[in-house]
Order: C-alpha cells, then structure tokens, then sequence
C-alpha cells in the first residue's frame, strides 16, 4: 500500500496534473466554434518582455520541474545500490568501454526512428485540422533563448523518461505488475498530458511510449540493469532539434508551423 500511494504522490508532483490540464484544454478546444485546427499551443513562452527577468523565470520554473527526478532518484535509492544506477542514468559502465557510445547510439537511433514519423504524423494530422498549431520556439531566437530552449529540452527528457519509463516501470515492476501492462501504462500516461495537441498527437505519444518502455524493460543479454540513459539522449535530441530548428521550420513550412 505504501509503494501504491508513493507511485501517485510522485505522479501528482509530476506529470498528473499536466495530464488533467491537457484533457480539459482539449475538451475546452472541442467546445469553442474555432476549429482545432486554427487554435495553436506554445510550449516555450516567454515569461517577461524584459530579458533579464524572462531568463530568471524560466530558469526556476526549470529548476522547479526537476524537483521530481531528484525525488524519484532519492526514493530508488538503496544503501547497495544509488537511484541513478538503479534505473540506468549513470555514467559507469564496468568492463564496457563502448558503453558511452552505446547509449548514445541508441539514442540517436531511437530519435531517428520516433522524429521522423512524429513529424510526418504532426504535417499530415495538421493538415486535416485534428492537430493543434504547436509552437515549439521562438521565431525571433534572441541569443539568450539559445540556452533556455536547451536547458528546456534537457528538463523534459528527463523528467519524462526518468518519471514515466525508469521511475513507474521499476516500481509497477516491485508491485508485481506483468511487463505488458507496465508498458502500456507508462504510454497512456505520456500520451495523456499531450492531448491539449490533438487525438492524433497524444495517439503517436502513446506509440513512442510503447517503443521507449519496451526498449527500456527489455532482458539484457549481458544481465545488466535496463539503462534510461538512451532514452533521455533519444527525447533530449527530439526536443532539441524542435525548439531550435522551430523559426526555420516555420519559415519554410509556414502552413504547418
């Protein structure tokens, strides 16, 4: 009962209530004579027209988001073993020394294979008028936004692939849970808090969740702890060629972006 109510305190400071918001825009969406189509959606806004307070608010709003990972990492935590190790988010790879490269390999292979269908399943859904305008950036790109969007791609990878995939599969995996249903929760949930960008969206967030908590709860052949450092490579790059390639995309794409 304990692990149960740790699993939804920890959802509850997290991802719950962005999952909640997400539905009841969507729901508010469907509700308006505007079509869904024509309403858009920006996930990096600025927070002040001043730069040195824009930069101050989105760095503790960063910081704050990240409370999370250090809990669910702290909670993993054991006297034999740290939570990074625990779920694979450390940089010890005993007797591999291609174990940075693998990580990473598998990262950018696993950004590949999600990116590329995500963005032709986003222009097609755009197109029909079942997806919402995402704003991922900023078209003006001031200097100082550089880094924010970086640290910005950096927060969401980790506080979705740690929270949802390494996190939640660890302990549904403790309380006995069979490893189809742990992947199938863990992509419902990062499908959820992406619906305020349509059905189709948060439909292809389920796919990608499928894909990363399978890649993550897979047997090793070596016998090792699954790692969710590739996954956080894998989102991290995802997000990062978004944000930053968004005012070229939007330039070349204008109908779409």
């Amino acid at each position: 009962m304990r692990l149960r109510w740790e699993i939804w305190l920890v959802l509850g400071l997290s991802l719950l209530p962005s999952a909640l918001t997400a539905i009841v825009r969507l729901l508010e969406l469907a509700a308006q004579p505007t079509p869904l189509g024509d309403s858009s959606s920006a996930l990096n806004p600025s927070a002040s027209e001043f730069p040195v307070f824009d930069v101050a608010y989105r760095l503790i709003s960063i910081g704050s988001t990240l409370v999370p990972v250090a809990l669910v990492i702290w909670l993993l935590w054991s006297r034999h073993e740290s939570g990074f190790r625990r779920i694979g988010l450390d940089a010890h790879w005993p007797g591999d020394r291609f174990g940075p490269l693998r990580d990473f390999g598998g990262g950018l292979l696993l950004a590949a294979g999600i990116g590329i269908p995500g963005l032709a399943l986003y222009a097609v859904s755009r197109a029909m008028g079942l997806t919402v305008q995402v704003v991922a950036g900023d078209t003006s790109m001031a200097w100082w936004t550089v880094g924010l969007l970086v640290l910005s791609a950096l927060r969401a990878a980790l506080l979705e692939e740690v929270v949802v995939v390494g996190y939640l599969a660890t302990r549904l995996h403790t309380l006995g849970w069979g490893r189809w249903s742990i992947i199938l929760a863990s992509a419902v949930l990062r499908g959820s808090y992406h619906l305020y960008q349509g059905v189709p969206m948060a439909f292809g967030n389920v796919v990608m969740g499928i894909v990363y908590a399978y890649v993550f709860t897979r047997k090793r052949r070596d016998g090792k702890r699954p790692r969710v450092m590739p996954l956080v490579i894998a989102h991290f790059l995802l997000d990062v060629v978004s944000f930053l390639g968004y005012p070229l995309a939007a330039q070349w794409w204008p109908g779409l972006f």
